[in-house]
């Protein structure tokens, strides 16, 4: 299957500095563009999101000494342990599609909320406290980034709502208590990594990602199938389209399947994963659906990205086996969505 509107080769570059002011007309313009870039590529770079250079200089300065820790030390604040999907992801404990075992080493963090928050409480596997590591300054870098990107994330939202032809405030209403995460990702120093996989190829389960790294290995699938590399480009955010946009316009903005390859050097990478409320249903907008495109299912968002952590970790399908729990009725498969699903049944 193939879609020629998808063909790119290059990424769009799209200020969002007018999103941030108040003048109507600046803000109709940018997100047509945003709306063309989701629509025609699934994957942008941002400029102009107003976040000081400096939170992103002091979370890699406060996540290196932690990834130099010796693994019986980082395994003190293994995800395992939590019981909301928090911690450290040793190399090889997150497997996708592919079935390769990525080669990388992660921390998951999200919303920190308090321990007798009663969604936590209530057992909702993906709300609650973060874990921490028992280092100074870690937490409040984590944090202070967490908190600056995922402002910018609601900008973004607002966008999007604007270029799907709705008010800006349209997904204000779902963005209150959302299990949006953060990850910390390091790539150790590979000489011999050719093209050994980073991260196989998936789309992300939110509804879009806001990603930084320090290096390139990122690539993304176009609508012939292809890999097309998108390095970092200073002071920009690289924005993916997620499975959540991707069902709430009927297949209109396409999650973007993506991979990291061939990484030779050491490479750090930090995406927020900006996602709605967990008990959000997410269904196509009237206005995408038709005899020709009817609509796709339903999904509840929290259990969506619960459903996709359950069978892409090592410790999740561990506990499934056991029986300790359950995958979400009608959960979906890995990779259901993106450009790499359409592209399956050519190969």
């Amino acid at each position: 299957m193939q879609n020629s509107s998808r063909d790119f080769s290059d990424i769009p570059v799209i200020d969002i500095a007018p999103l941030h002011g108040t003048d109507p007309a600046a803000q109709a313009r940018v997100a047509e563009e945003l709306g063309r870039a989701a629509r025609d590529v699934g994957f942008l770079y941002v400029t102009g999101s107003g976040i000081d250079e400096r939170l992103l200089e002091d979370l890699l300065a406060a996540t290196k000494p932690f990834f130099a820790q010796p693994l019986d030390k980082k395994m003190e604040v293994y995800i395992g342990r939590s019981r909301n999907h928090r911690g450290y992801v040793p190399e090889g404990e997150e497997v996708f599609y592919s079935g390769t075992k990525d080669k990388k080493e992660a921390f998951d963090l999200s919303l920190d909320l308090p321990a007798d928050d009663p969604d936590y409480l209530a057992g909702n596997p993906m709300l609650g406290p973060n874990q921490w590591p028992d280092l100074p300054g870690f937490a409040q870098a984590a944090r202070a980034y967490y908190e600056a990107v995922f402002a910018l994330g609601r900008t973004l939202m607002r966008g999007f709502a604007m270029a799907l032809g709705e008010q800006p405030d349209y997904f204000d209403r779902f963005v209150t208590k959302p299990p949006s995460q953060l990850r910390l990702i390091h790539y150790p120093f590979d000489a011999d990594a050719k093209n050994a996989t980073g991260i196989g190829a998936h789309t992300d389960y939110e509804c879009f990602t806001l990603l930084r790294s320090t290096s390139p290995g990122l690539e993304v699938m176009n609508g012939a199938g292809e890999w097309i590399d998108a390095p970092p480009v200073p002071g920009a955010y690289v924005v993916n389209i997620g499975d959540m946009l991707e069902i709430w316009t009927n297949g209109q903005f396409v999650a973007t399947s993506h991979r990291v390859r061939k990484v030779t050097e050491e490479r750090y990478s930090f995406p927020l994963f900006f996602t709605v409320d967990y008990d959000t249903v997410v269904s196509p907008m009237e206005r995408f659906v038709s005899g020709a495109t009817p609509a796709r299912p339903s999904v509840k968002s929290g259990e969506h990205l619960y459903a996709q952590t359950l069978q892409s970790f090592t410790y999740q399908k561990e506990r499934l086996a056991r029986g300790e729990i359950k995958l979400p009725d009608a959960a979906a498969p890995l990779s259901a969505f993106g450009q790499e699903a359409l592209q399956r049944p050519m190969v």
